[in-house]
């Protein structure tokens, strides 16, 4: 139940012992979304909009719980690199109960918001109907997934990556069992539709969360929740959100990104708000990976700061940095040689595949550079510098792609869109560098 290990193991067996398992797992998690739409894809195309209409508002929720879980995820690892026992809990069991009442208040506002927000983007009767199906069964399990991160990012804070892996793993499966059958109505399961794949995620959450339950009571790990620490107090709810709104900020801003350019494409046509929201299931497989690793580095950068040694974060940082620049590279080479068959995962229309491997051949020209960005912003939260990593999550949602997106749209139509991805990831990545430099030498 020691975490020295954390300090005293060498840097890329560290980081790639950390790091692997939350590669798969977040690759397997991002396969939710995938598995869900390639099987509402078989239903039509209409369905398949519904789902990339819903998916802003389902990202806001993820990017909330999420957020603040990371927010968890490095005030317990710093605690613990202090040797802090008592706040470490306390962080813990207060960071439980504000988690869990975030979900229960996104259940009640987003089941509430959908249908004024689903006909700002479609005028679609049956689109905003199948929409409205998945979205209000789908938000119901808000309070489970706040609930599931905590734990994900309570085991992951004292380097149990093994544990995240199996039980994120055991949802996935579930989903990808439960999906065709309450989709399609096999065997006694009754044909459900679109209802059907927000059942399936639903309860695979469910059995995540109870596999997590089950993990704490069978082998306890070395921070608790506990009852008397429910209650926030002012300095640990501080630190907590300090780190946990900027990341829930970071994780959120894509929602926000891709309602403005819907809206943008939909002027063009309904075709390129499907390709969107085809390109954001396949580059959430690509980006999540990345991600597996940066949730591996921050308990690392978090529990080395706390303990001061400084050089070690710094060349945790250089690792982890060649690492997702080889991720984003895999996805290039992907989005390069088979772009119609990715694509193809989600329509049989032959003009929408066409659209969208253009899309994919222009965006992922920024990919191997986002990584710099992705690794300063990942780093940054491992350090508790939330503001910082706010800033460039601004840089690459709001600051840069969305006039970017408006004005080369206007000189290039739809594929304008495209081209600012490219542009953006180029002048962020410098500017993230520049930003994540500066908050080191503090």
């Amino acid at each position: 139940m020691e975490q020295t290990f954390m300090k005293e193991k060498k840097i890329l067996p560290l980081v790639l012992s950390m790091s692997l398992p939350m590669v798969i797992s977040m690759a397997v998690n991002s396969l939710y979304n995938i598995v869900d739409s390639y099987f509402v894809a078989k239903l039509s195309e209409d369905a398949m909009t519904a789902l990339a209409l819903v998916f802003p508002i389902q990202n806001m929720i993820n990017a909330i719980a999420i957020g603040f879980a990371i927010g968890i995820n490095a005030t317990v690892a710093y605690f613990l690199g202090a040797g802090d026992q008592v706040n470490a809990d306390k962080s813990a069991s207060q960071g439980w109960f504000l988690n869990l009442l975030h979900g229960i208040v996104l259940t009640i506002l987003c089941i509430a918001v959908m249908p004024p927000f689903l006909r700002m983007f479609s005028s679609d009767e049956t689109v905003i109907k199948m929409a409205l199906n998945y979205s209000n069964r789908a938000f119901l399990f808000s309070a489970v997934i706040a609930l599931t991160l905590v734990y994900e990012k309570l085991f992951q804070a004292v380097g149990k990556m093994k544990v995240s892996m199996f039980c994120m793993m055991l949802g996935f499966v579930t989903n990808i069992i439960l999906d065709p059958l309450m989709i399609f109505g096999i065997g006694f399961f009754p044909a459900m539709g679109i209802a059907g794949a927000a059942y399936a995620t639903g309860i695979g959450q469910v059995l995540t969360l109870i596999a997590y339950l089950v993990f704490c009571k069978a082998d306890p790990i070395p921070v608790k929740v506990k009852r008397e620490y429910l209650k926030p107090e002012k300095n640990i709810a501080m630190k907590l959100y300090s780190v946990g709104l900027s990341a829930t900020l970071s994780l959120a801003l894509p929602s926000l990104l891709i309602s403005v350019l819907n809206g943008i494409l939909a002027a063009f046509s309904e075709t390129y708000v499907l390709v969107l929201g085809a390109y954001y299931k396949l580059q959430t497989f690509i980006y999540l990976t990345a991600n597996g690793i940066i949730q591996g580095i921050r308990p690392l950068m978090g529990y080395n700061y706390g303990a001061g040694e400084k050089e070690r974060v710094r060349r945790i940082f250089r690792t982890t940095l060649i690492l997702t620049m080889g991720v984003m590279c895999i996805g290039t080479i992907l989005s390069w040689l088979i772009p119609a068959e990715l694509i193809g995962l989600f329509t049989s229309n032959s003009q929408t595949i066409q659209i969208g491997v253009t899309a994919l051949h222009i965006i992922s020209l920024g990919f191997i550079v986002s990584a710099v960005s992705v690794a300063c912003s990942g780093a940054l939260e491992g350090l508790g510098k939330g503001t910082p990593s706010l800033c460039i999550s601004l840089l690459r949602y709001v600051i840069l792609i969305m006039p970017a997106a408006f004005l080369l749209s206007r000189l290039f139509g739809a594929d304008g869109v495209w081209y600012s991805f490219c542009f953006t990831e180029f002048v962020s990545a410098g500017l993230s560098y520049l930003i994540y430099r500066r908050q080191e030498a503090l």
